[in-house]
């Protein structure tokens, strides 16, 4: 009625309380890409300035999620909502141990990819809106990582891969249009497939938000009720063809060797990372029964993926082909961490899921730069690299090591830790499929030693004669935006190697935080979580 004195309690759908300033660092990570992506597209234009204003704002994404990192270790699981509506009306962005470990990650790998792309994006590319992109699809990225809502899952899921769509058609050429239709095809019927879960989902509940249904879905009589197994069906299903499992695997070796290489780096190091992330958050925290009954299931798909990509690694002689089914054989090892479900099997996968952003990032940068010095991406046609580069020689086998999961480096804890679980939990086969691949995939990385390092020249040449010459259009490698971030990610490499005690206890923790989420829970709820 106009005019009445009647006064309304907000305070049970409203927080009436100031945020702490520290809890803005929660939206800071999509604020500051947002902002970059907005300011590098109006310059889109100047094509001199663009990388400055790009690396500028990557960098201060990498130290906003070091800010977030050092206070969820401090103050535990933190929840921002929006428009100051409390859950579950409102949106939250909810940031645990899990989400901001990777989100921190996934920053430094896009920080070097700005760099690295200096060197290897020309005028052209820039135009066409390299670095606008790179900073929407990291807004996408760390959106997924750090939202506590599903629905709001499946918008970051979209803002990343429509960012990705642009940057796997810079350049225009008919090969990378016939990728792009593959990964969109096989990424559009993945994202309706995640629609309908969520739809389903939000019809059986009548909440989105993440904390709300792990709670009413612990409250159920039967949590595997065929309704609630459908949905997480299609879950799987739509999250293992984001995260390129077999058998919904095939676009990728089929469209990441075709855009500019630091895209492939960076499509490489985070793309797939995200779909393992969804499965994580989706079959421990939100249906964890469900994730008990498909344990056998995700164990078999974990397998497959695991030899298929390591056997398809040993057919191609295209590096960046080998590297793509090297990207899938390395999903097969977090697969099998999510089979078997335990602390320590999470653990392992979520610090292989940090070991394959960076060091698959990383060998994609190498291969740009095998091409730069030998003149192509083909085996039969390199040969000769030690003798242009001793030091660059020995980037590439610690590299080669780490993703085989060989001593001492980043490649080599997970492994172990993802063994010993599956055989602690009586899944022998399991832990031997990991380590079978591991024997192919420094088979495969082998491969690329002899025929492009240690060979004299290319196929049919004299051994030791005829060291190639750099093709005349590469573009040139002196200077720091080719070996800096290649230098960054390998000291990362080799320091999680050989100090891996601080990744295994945020692992650790992260898995901890998932399997049993009180925290989290109450950081939604309050102490009613």
């Amino acid at each position: 009625m106009a005019g009445s004195s009647v006064s309304v309690d907000i305070s049970q759908a409203m927080t009436t309380a100031a945020i702490p300033a520290g809890d803005w660092l929660v939206v800071a990570p999509t604020l500051i890409t947002i902002l970059g992506g907005s300011l590098c597209l109006m310059l889109r234009k100047n094509t001199d300035l663009q990388p400055k204003i790009g690396i500028g704002f990557l960098a201060l994404l990498v130290l906003a999620n070091l800010a977030l990192l050092i206070r969820v270790l401090d103050h535990g699981v933190i929840t921002m909502v929006m428009g100051s509506w409390l859950p579950p009306f409102g949106i939250a962005f909810t940031v645990d141990t899990l989400g901001v470990t990777l989100s921190m990650i996934g920053s430094i790998v896009a920080f070097c990819a700005g760099v690295f792309g200096v060197a290897t994006v020309d005028s052209t590319g820039r135009r066409y809106g390299f670095y606008p992109f790179l900073l929407l699809l990291m807004t996408g990225v760390s959106g997924a990582f750090l939202t506590g809502d599903i629905f709001n899952l499946y918008v970051w899921f979209e803002v990343l891969l429509i960012s990705s769509y642009g940057l796997l058609i810079l350049g225009n050429d008919r090969i990378q249009l016939d990728g792009a239709v593959k990964y969109g095809v096989l990424n559009l019927v993945a994202t309706n497939l995640f629609l309908i879960a969520t739809g389903l989902l939000y019809g059986i509940f009548g909440t989105l938000n993440m904390a709300d249904i792990a709670m009413k879905v612990a409250a159920l009589e039967n949590p595997a009720s065929g309704t609630l197994a459908t949905v997480a069906a299609l879950y799987f299903l739509a999250f293992a063809m984001k995260a390129a499992a077999f058998p919904v695997n095939f676009w990728l070796p089929a469209s990441y060797h075709t855009p500019n290489v630091v895209v492939s780096a960076v499509f490489a190091g985070l793309l797939t990372k995200v779909g393992v992330y969804a499965l994580i958050r989706v079959f421990v925290l939100l249906l964890p029964a469900s994730r008990g009954y498909m344990s056998d299931v995700v164990a078999a798909v974990a397998i497959a993926t695991l030899l298929t990509g390591a056997l398809g690694a040993l057919a191609q002689s295209e590096v960046r082909r080998l590297l793509g089914y090297v990207v899938i054989a390395g999903i097969g090892s977090m697969l099998a961490g999510i089979s078997v479900g335990s602390t320590l099997a999470l653990s392992g996968a979520i610090f292989y899921a940090v070991h394959s952003i960076i060091v698959m990032t990383a060998l994609y940068m190498v291969s740009g730069i095998m091409c730069m010095m030998g003149g192509s991406y083909d085996l039969r046609k390199l040969g000769g690299l030690y003798q242009k580069s001793a030091a660059f020689a020995g980037v590439f086998l610690v590299l080669g090591f780490a993703v085989s999961g060989l001593p001492p480096f980043s490649g080599f804890w997970p492994k172990v830790i993802l063994v010993d679980a599956a055989f602690s939990d009586g899944r022998a086969w399991l832990g031997a499929a990991i380590l079978v691949s591991g024997f192919l995939v420094t088979l495969a990385m082998g491969r690329i030693w002899i025929f492009a390092f240690w060979r004299g020249g290319p196929e049919g040449t004299p051994d030791g004669e005829a060291a190639p010459s750099a093709d005349g259009s590469a573009i040139q490698l002196t200077g720091g935006a080719v070996w800096l971030p290649l230098g960054i990610l390998t000291a990362l490499v080799v320091y999680f190697g050989l100090q891996p005690e601080w990744m295994i206890e945020l692992s650790t923790r992260g898995a901890g935080g998932i399997v049993e989420p009180f925290g989290y829970l109450r950081s939604v709820f309050g102490e009613q979580g």
